[in-house]
């Protein structure tokens, strides 16, 4: 009989999160998979738990993988975490509960803190339908063709962001979506847990190289609105979002070709502007 993986979720930041089931459950498996073990370690300390642990994160995680599954075949059980909050979400965690589906291992989930559900809470902000878009690619093209997509999303958004990426991401956004209302929350559950009501224009000021965002953000963005007579998608933002398919190694075919799916412009059209 195999093991059971256990999906557990991590404070985001108080230690008093932490469940006693959550507590239980690590103190009872065989091992730990961790995002980062010199993280995991300190939370484990705190609890008085001792476990062998494995690192598995995105870089390692086609290789490490098998070798939970392999043990979770052989009986033993495993706690999957992640530095905080619940793993698989926005996480290399999904590859590995995929994996346990399709090799029939149980999967059990230990609920915990989630960011996102916590930040759009405390908000303030629509929250009756919304998306997560998680983390923008450090690849500029990359961020801006995401971002271009998701600008007639009419569901409220939430997106995570570093500090050090913060004031690029709020630049990108007023480009793409124009100067909606946010709301920016930092430090959740810490000391210094903050929710600032604030407009894509005042945020992309406010954070410069003279006033560095400080803390792990959740960005929390309105969404779209149209106008009776506003187009979804002008002609020449369906070029721009070929140009930077292109800048992702796409041809000027393919590229336009994927753009008019999004926007429904016609190919043509977008190509011609972007042979000229």
């Amino acid at each position: 009989m195999s093991g059971k993986l256990y999906v557990v979720g991590t404070p985001i930041g108080n230690l008093s999160d932490f469940s006693p089931r959550a507590v239980e459950t690590l103190s009872k498996v065989d091992f730990i998979a961790a995002e980062d073990t010199r993280v995991t370690v300190k939370l484990l300390n705190h609890f008085g738990i001792s476990k062998p642990m494995l690192a598995y994160y995105e870089h390692n995680k086609m290789s490490r993988g098998g070798d939970v599954i392999a043990r979770l075949l052989a009986g033993q059980d495993c706690a999957l975490v992640s530095d905080a909050g619940m793993p698989a979400i926005s996480d290399p965690g999904e590859d590995l509960v995929r994996m346990c589906y399709e090799n029939g291992i149980p999967v059990e989930s230990v609920p915990g803190p989630s960011a996102l559900i916590t930040a759009l809470a405390i908000s303030g902000m629509k929250s009756g339908r919304f998306c997560f878009e998680g983390f923008l690619s450090v690849n500029k093209p990359s961020r801006r063709a995401h971002l271009a997509e998701v600008s007639r999303e009419p569901r409220t958004m939430i997106f995570y962001e570093a500090p050090h990426k913060l004031p690029a991401t709020l630049r990108d956004m007023l480009e793409a979506f124009g100067n909606r209302n946010i709301a920016l929350v930092r430090e959740l559950t810490k000391l210094h847990e903050e929710v600032i009501h604030t407009t894509l224009l005042e945020a992309a000021e406010m954070y410069n190289d003279e006033n560095k965002p400080r803390g792990e953000f959740v960005i929390i963005v309105d969404g779209y609105t149209p106008d009776e007579n506003e187009e979804a998608f002008t002609l020449e933002q369906a070029v721009e979002l070929a140009r930077s398919y292109m800048a992702e190694g796409q041809s000027a075919s393919s590229a336009a070709k994927q753009a008019s799916a999004d926007t429904g412009h016609k190919k043509g059209d977008i190509y011609k502007i972007l042979c000229k």
